[in-house]
C-alpha cells in the first residue's frame, strides 16, 4: 500500500503541475477553463507536503486519491480540447462542452469529499486551503447552466441567411476570437484535424462549421485585407476575398481546388486532402459519411477546366500543384510544401513569440504526417534542427508539436542521420523523461524510429532512454505502453541494452503484464521476455521471477507466435536451471510441448521437440538413478 501511495501522490502532483502550466485560453469557454485551471493549480501544495510526508495512509484515502487523480486526467483532456480544438465546433457544441465542464468538477468534487484531511500529515494553512478549493468546487458544481443566448441567435443568424449581416458576423468574430487571418488559418486547421480524426464520422455539424468558416473568414478578409499579411501574401489575400463558387472547394480544407478527384460516392475533394483521409485508415466519404465501395480517386477534368476558366475570368492565378523542394519534374511532385510558406514557418521557429512557434510547429507537424515528398521538402528548408530546439520549449503543446513533427519526419530514411546529426537524442529523452503523455508517446516513437539505424541504438541506450521507456510501459496509456514496449524491444537487439534494460527492472513489469489478460500486451511481454532470454543477465532475472507456470499456460492457450515466444523462454531457463525444468514438468508442460511441438509454428514445432528431449533425458536418468 505505502508504494502505491507513492506512487499516487507523484502522480497527482504531475498532472497538477500540468494542468497548471496550460496557456490563457481565448475561446467562448474562457472562464470555465480559467476557473477549472485555477482551481487545480491550488491543489498543488497538498501533493507537494504529502510528497515529503512519511505516513502511510489507509487504503480509503489511497482509493480517494486514485479516483481524484482518474478525475484530473479527464479534466486535462477537456482543457486541451477546449484551448487547442476548433472555435466554431465548441460554439455548435456549446451545451456539450459545459458539459463536459460541470462533469468533471463534479468529479473531482467527489474525490476531494472522500479524502479525510485530519488522517493526512499536512500543516493547518494547507489543510484550510484545500478546503477552500473543495468548497468551490463544491459550489461550482451546483451553479445552473446559462447559455449564451446571444452567440446562440448570431450563430443561427448567419447559418441562415447567405448574406448575413456584416455586424453580425463582426460580433462572432469578436466572441469567438476569430478577427485575423491567421485566427482564421488556425480555425481552418483545427477543422481539418476534427474531419481526420473522426473516424469516419465528423457529425452533423461537418457542413455548418465549414460554412460558418467560409463567411468569417470572407467577412475577415473584405474588412482587413491586409491584416497580419507581409507583402508577398497580398496577392494571394486578394483573391481569397473573391467570393470563391462553393462547388470549386474542397469540402475538407475549404480551400479552392488544385487538383480535384471524385470518390466511389460521387463527392469531388483536392487529392491530397482525400488521400490524407485515406492514409488514416478512413474507408468513409467525409462528406456525405457513405461507406466507400473502393479507394481509388478519379481526376474529374470537367472541374478542373471550369475552375481554370473561372481563375481566368476573375484574374485570379491558375491554381497549380505545388513543387517539393527537390526541383522535381512537373507533375511528379505530392509534396504541399511552398518555398515562400516554408520560409515563413522557419522564420516564426526561429524568431516568432511562443504562439507563432506552437502555430509553425503544429502546421509542420501535420504537412511531415501528409507525405513522402513533404518530408523531404522541410528537412532540405532547415526545419530539423529548428525542431529539436523546440523540444526544450516551456510551452507543452509546443513540445509536443516539435517531437510529433521529428516522429513524422524520420519516416523518411535520409531525416533520420539528420535529426540524429541535429543531437535530438538527448532531448527527445528529455521528453521522454517529463514531456505531457501525448509527448512522452510520440518521444517512444521517435527513439524506435531512429533505432532503425543499428549505431543509434548505442546512442539511444547510452543517453538513459531505457529507463525512462520502462517507466512508460508500467504507466502509460495503452499506446504509450505499446510505443514503449516496441522501442525497448528494438533496442534491446543491441546486447548492450539488454543489459540496460534487466538492470533497470524491466523483468517485473513484464511479468505482470504477462498475466494481465486486459491489458492487450502480452504479445509484446512476451516477445521481449523472449530477446532478454538469449542473454546472461536476462536469463537470471527471468528465472527469479517464478515465470514456468504462467508460461507453460501460454504455450497451452496462447496464440501461435505466443506460443513460440513462450517456448524460447522455456528453452533458456531449463537449460540452465534443472529446477526450472523440474518445475516445467511438475505445471504439465510436457502434454503444452507436445501439442506444440505437433501444431506449432517451425520455430516452435524445434523449441518445443527441444525440451521434450531435454524432459525425456532427465526422466530417463532419475529412472536410471532411483
Amino acid at each position: 500500500m505505502e508504494e502505491e501511495q507513492k506512487r499516487v501522490v507523484n502522480q497527482l502532483f504531475e498532472v497538477i503541475k500540468e494542468i497548471s502550466g496550460f496557456p490563457e485560453c481565448k475561446s467562448q469557454s474562457k472562464k470555465l477553463y480559467s476557473n477549472l485551471v485555477r482551481r487545480v493549480k491550488l491543489l498543488s501544495p497538498l501533493f507537494e507536503e504529502l510528497k515529503e510526508s512519511d505516513v502511510v495512509l489507509e487504503g480509503e484515502e489511497v482509493r480517494a486519491f486514485v479516483e481524484l487523480k482518474k478525475a484530473l486526467d479527464e479534466a486535462k483532456e477537456v482543457l486541451r480540447a477546449v484551448n487547442d480544438g476548433s472555435k466554431l465546433y465548441q460554439a455548435l457544441q456549446n451545451e456539450s462542452t459545459t458539459e463536459s465542464f460541470f462533469g468533471v468538477t463534479e468529479k473531482i468534487e467527489k474525490a476531494l469529499d472522500e479524502i479525510s484531511y485530519s488522517k493526512l500529515d499536512i500543516s493547518e494553512e494547507v489543510q484550510e486551503q484545500v478546503e477552500l478549493v473543495h468548497a468551490q468546487f463544491r459550489r461550482a458544481k451546483e451553479r445552473k447552466y446559462v447559455p449564451d443566448l446571444q452567440l446562440k441567435m448570431d450563430l443561427l443568424m448567419v447559418q441562415k441567411e447567405k448574406e448575413p449581416n456584416s455586424a453580425i458576423l463582426k460580433r462572432l468574430s469578436e466572441k469567438l476570437q476569430l478577427k485575423t487571418i491567421d485566427d482564421v488559418m488556425k480555425e481552418s486547421l483545427a477543422l481539418h484535424e476534427i474531419v481526420i480524426a473522426s473516424n469516419g464520422d465528423p457529425g452533423d455539424c461537418l457542413e455548418d462549421m465549414s460554412d460558418l468558416l467560409k463567411k468569417l473568414k470572407d467577412n475577415v478578409l473584405s474588412e482587413n485585407p491586409d491584416l497580419n499579411a507581409p507583402e508577398s501574401e497580398k496577392s494571394f489575400m486578394k483573391r481569397r476575398s473573391l467570393v470563391i463558387p462553393d462547388d470549386f472547394r474542397c469540402p475538407i480544407s475549404l480551400e479552392l481546388m488544385k487538383d480535384p478527384v471524385i470518390v466511389s460516392t460521387g463527392q469531388t475533394y483536392e487529392r491530397s486532402c482525400i488521400q490524407k483521409w485515406l492514409d488514416s485508415g478512413h474507408k468513409t466519404c467525409p462528406k456525405t459519411q457513405q461507406t466507400l465501395l473502393h479507394t481509388a480517386l478519379t481526376p474529374n477534368y470537367v472541374l478542373k477546366s471550369l475552375i481554370a476558366q473561372w481563375c481566368e475570368s476573375n484574374g485570379v492565378e491558375l491554381p497549380k500543384s505545388q513543387r517539393s523542394c527537390r526541383n522535381k519534374k512537373a507533375g511528379t511532385s505530392t509534396s504541399d510544401c511552398d518555398r515562400a510558406a516554408m520560409e515563413r514557418l522557419l522564420q516564426k521557429l526561429m524568431n516568432g513569440n511562443s504562439e507563432d512557434q506552437r502555430a509553425a510547429s503544429g502546421e509542420l507537424r501535420l504537412l511531415a504526417k501528409r507525405n513522402a515528398d513533404n518530408r523531404v521538402c522541410i528537412a532540405e528548408a532547415g526545419a530539423i534542427p529548428l525542431l529539436v530546439e523546440l523540444l526544450s520549449s516551456p510551452d507543452q503543446r509546443t513540445q509536443e508539436h516539435a517531437v510529433t513533427a521529428l516522429l513524422n519526419l524520420s519516416i523518411h530514411e535520409n531525416n533520420k542521420g539528420s535529426i540524429v546529426n541535429a543531437g535530438a537524442i538527448p532531448d527527445i529523452v528529455d521528453v521522454l523523461k517529463n514531456g505531457s503523455m501525448e509527448a512522452r508517446e510520440n518521444a517512444a516513437a521517435t527513439l524506435f524510429s531512429l533505432s532503425v539505424v543499428d549505431e543509434n541504438k548505442v546512442a539511444i541506450g547510452a543517453a538513459g532512454a531505457i529507463p525512462a521507456l520502462i517507466e512508460l510501459l508500467c504507466n502509460g496509456s495503452p499506446r504509450g505502453k505499446k510505443d514503449a514496449a516496441t522501442a525497448i524491444f528494438n533496442l534491446s537487439i543491441y546486447q548492450g541494452n539488454k543489459v540496460r534494460a534487466v538492470r533497470a527492472g524491466i523483468v517485473g513489469p513484464l511479468m505482470r503484464l504477462l498475466v494481465d489478460a486486459g491489458c492487450g500486451m502480452i504479445d509484446e511481454a512476451l516477445a521481449l521476455l523472449a530477446i532478454l532470454a538469449s542473454h546472461q543477465e536476462g536469463k537470471a532475472a527471468i528465472g527469479q521471477a517464478e515465470p514456468i507456470p504462467v508460461l507453460v499456460e501460454v504455450v497451452r492457450t496462447g496464440s501461435p507466435r505466443n506460443k513460440e515466444n513462450a517456448a524460447a523462454v522455456l528453452w533458456s531457463l531449463c537449460t540452465v536451471d534443472p529446477q526450472h525444468l523440474e518445475t516445467a514438468k511438475e505445471v504439465g508442460a510436457e502434454e503444452a510441448l507436445t501439442g506444440l511441438s505437433e501444431h506449432g509454428t517451425d520455430r516452435a514445432k524445434r523449441k518445443a521437440t527441444y525440451l521434450l528431449e531435454l524432459i525425456r533425458k532427465t526422466h530417463e536418468v532419475v529412472v536410471e538413478n532411483p
